[in-house]
């Protein structure tokens, strides 16, 4: 990938040789979003942890390979997001920085919509890639990880337990594999390189891992630890594609 070649020409000239700068523009996760809680007014909120989030741990990895290398991090991540609204904040939040790659990751609250808001998903995906293509900025598509597949039995409050109840059922029934097949599918006819972590948490599925412990919340959000899958994936996939 051409952002291989931007980290090593800086790596072996750190005079002349221009900083690199990735953007990853996603949902709750690429925010940096785990646990949740309730609120005195009843509502939910989560918690915030972006330095525990994907994009810190992928920029302490290329720290080690290129320590002279400065990587600045945009984060476009904003909990709730989809596709749709990826694409209306793409300028303001991504496009306007200039960014040398880009990351692109929805999926999981896109889902929502069911096999109807399958047409907006992909539809909003393709302006993204597109519009990334001609600014020329380097773009990665990010499969996410999977959701909850059954109701924890960690989640003792109601609200909690219905919204993981709504996300075991679209799991289980394949409705987020659908938009990521779509997605892909998409990918393919665009070529646009794709890092597809969701593949790696269905091998672990199959190896007979409890997926739903690897969520923070127990309904969608990787624990801090599988943080670290997206970003290995994300050096093997700038390393290797």
């Amino acid at each position: 990938m051409e952002i291989v070649q931007k980290l090593a020409a800086r790596a072996a000239d750190n005079w002349n040789a221009g900083a690199v700068t990735i953007a990853f523009l996603g949902d709750s996760v690429t925010q940096g979003c785990f646990e949740l809680y309730k609120k005195s007014d009843g509502s939910v909120e989560t918690y915030f942890d972006k330095n525990s989030a994907y994009h810190n741990y992928l920029a302490r990895i290329l720290a080690v390979l290129y320590p002279n290398v400065p990587v600045n991090i945009i984060n476009a991540g904003i909990s709730g997001s989809n596709a749709v609204h990826g694409l209306e904040r793409l300028e303001r939040d991504v496009l306007r920085h200039r960014p040398d790659m880009a990351v692109v990751c929805f999926g999981l609250n896109d889902c929502g919509g069911g096999e109807p808001g399958l047409k907006a998903y992909t539809e909003a995906l393709e302006k993204i890639f597109i519009s990334l293509r001609q600014e020329r900025i380097e773009t990665v598509f990010m499969t996410p990880n999977m959701m909850a597949t059954e109701v924890s039995c960690h989640l003792t409050e109601e609200p909690f337990r219905n919204i993981a109840e709504s996300v075991s059922s679209m799991q289980n029934d394949g409705i987020l594999e659908l938009y990521l097949n779509a997605a892909k599918a998409l990918c393919r006819r665009l070529d646009v390189t794709v890092c597809d972590c969701y593949e790696k948490w269905k091998m672990l599925s199959r190896c007979g891992v409890n997926i739903t412990d690897l969520l923070a919340n127990k309904i969608n959000h990787p624990s801090r630890e599988m943080n670290w899958l997206f970003a290995a994936a994300l050096v093997e996939t700038m390393l290797t594609c």
